[in-house]
């Protein structure tokens, strides 16, 4: 497989530490509101990576924290903490805030199948190992405390910005243009690992410390929970392009500097969803978000299938007119699948590896979900049975997850109840189980045949099953009582 690494800006093989084995980083959620679906863009992109990287034969560690503490309002180390922001909003606490929008966020996933990782931390469950990371770069001089908060000291390392280059005089005395000076950092680009009361008098959450009283800085909790799940060697690290500076810089600086030695070497970087307006943001008051997709009549998979036709390095424009393509696109998908016949045969095998080998290869360059999406397309019209169309469609959709199987076989259960209801002229209405339709209209005929002893039986079969029917005019309907 090869991926484009944000740390050295080309697409790479992947290579792991352990092979065959991938320990692997997400950075979750800040949750002090609900995901929008621009966040949730790169959610299902890295859901994409891990699901192929299993498919491709990797045994996969999947790790990602849920920020539930120290994500300021500025990724500066300004303003004000995200959670006790929203806490102020609805009139709570922050840890109720934190469990409500949790639990939103994994219900958005399921709603977009994307899969939960195998650990999940809070970043409130950690604070033994941030203290334990702060105190070691305090005492090998990788920080310092001032002012009452403790900071990374960049001037320290060979080379701070990994992501994008900058001129070594950036990391000046000062901090960045537009943000009010911090007269504590002797650097620009300094970072606090440790707050105390010296910045916020009103912090919901506090904990006992080396320096005092207070809370850990954002950047700290993602090392922290990575090292004590993943260990010392990450060998994938995934989030939004947002993040790459300064929130996965900071992690480097701050990782290698404790562990002294590389930490991570692949970086994966899905990049915004924006609007017509510009880049999707919950500060411009009405976000979209996956219940508003609903609300308005879309499946959330429309929307996922929408992510899938692009590539997770290109900036992806949101309008409604583009969901109703995707959603248009995604039901004729759907429909075309319902149309194959499940029970049409052996799988062909040698088809079946052809196409599969094809799908590898096409992923596997640098996760191209778009061709991911044409695959399917080709399964549909492979030189083969429809029982080996149907195997490599759900082959594939382990890896794209769009329920395709599981929908187009609903589509094909109400396409045969309609035709049930009408064969004969005789009508059936109830409950929309075809299985029941079935044996309702088998009656009928049997009453029409005046094989009333079948009727019967199948009326008694019926009941058993806690159905009630009722001959109408044409016909019958039936209901579970």
């Amino acid at each position: 497989m090869y991926l484009y690494n944000s740390a050295t800006h080309k697409k790479e093989e992947f290579k792991t530490h352990t092979p065959g084995h991938v320990e692997m980083y997400t950075c979750g959620p800040t949750v002090y509101h609900f995901a929008h679906i621009g966040n949730l863009r790169s959610y299902i992109m890295e859901d994409v990576l891990e699901k192929y990287l299993r498919y491709a034969g990797y045994d996969v560690n999947r790790v990602m924290n849920i920020t539930d503490v120290g994500h300021l309002t500025s990724d500066a180390d300004e303003g004000e903490d995200k959670m006790l922001k929203g806490a102020k909003r609805e009139h709570k606490s922050v840890m109720e805030i934190a469990q409500f929008y949790t639990d939103a966020f994994f219900d958005d996933c399921r709603k977009l199948n994307i899969k939960r990782p195998d650990t999940v931390q809070p970043a409130t469950g950690c604070i033994d190992e941030y203290i334990k990371i702060v105190k070691k770069l305090e005492d090998t001089g990788y920080a310092y405390f001032a002012g009452g908060n403790v900071y990374f000291d960049t001037s320290k390392l060979s080379r701070y910005y990994v992501f994008n280059d900058h001129n070594e005089e950036d990391l000046a005395v000062g901090v960045r243009e537009g943000v009010e000076e911090d007269t504590n950092k002797r650097n620009k680009n300094d970072f606090v690992l440790w707050f105390t009361k010296s910045k916020f008098e009103d912090q919901a959450l506090k904990w006992d410390s080396p320096w005092g009283v207070g809370y850990p800085g954002w950047h700290i909790e993602c090392s922290g929970i990575s090292m004590k799940y993943n260990g010392e060697y990450l060998d994938l690290h995934c989030g939004g392009v947002d993040n790459a500076f300064p929130h996965h810089t900071n992690e480097i600086a701050q990782s290698e500097s404790y562990l002294g030695h590389a930490w991570c070497p692949q970086w994966f970087h899905v990049h915004h969803l924006n609007t017509s307006d510009g880049k999707m943001s919950k500060s411009k008051g009405e976000f979209l978000t996956v219940s508003l997709l609903e609300e308005k009549g879309y499946d959330p998979l429309a929307y996922r299938f929408f992510c899938l036709q692009s590539h997770y390095r290109k900036a992806l424009v949101f309008t409604w007119e583009n969901l109703d393509n995707a959603q248009g696109a995604y039901n004729k998908l759907l429909k075309k699948i319902a149309a194959l016949k499940p029970e049409d045969g052996p799988v062909d095998q040698a088809v079946f590896q052809q196409y599969k080998e094809k799908f590898l290869q096409q992923m596997g360059n640098d996760l191209n979900t778009s061709m991911g999406v044409t695959a399917l397309y080709d399964a549909l019209k492979a030189p083969a049975n429809d029982a080996t169309r149907l195997a490599l469609i759900g082959d594939f959709d382990s890896v794209l997850s769009l329920s395709l199987l599981d929908k187009a076989a609903e589509l094909r259960q109400k396409a045969a109840a309609q035709s049930a209801q009408t064969a004969g002229g005789y009508t059936v209405t109830g409950e929309g189980d075809p299985a029941i339709d079935a044996l309702v209209l088998a009656r009928g005929e049997a009453k029409k045949a005046k094989n009333f002893a079948e009727a019967d039986r199948i009326r008694d079969e019926l009941k058993a099953q806690g159905i009630e029917i009722t001959d109408v005019p044409g016909g019958a309907s039936w209901k579970r009582v």
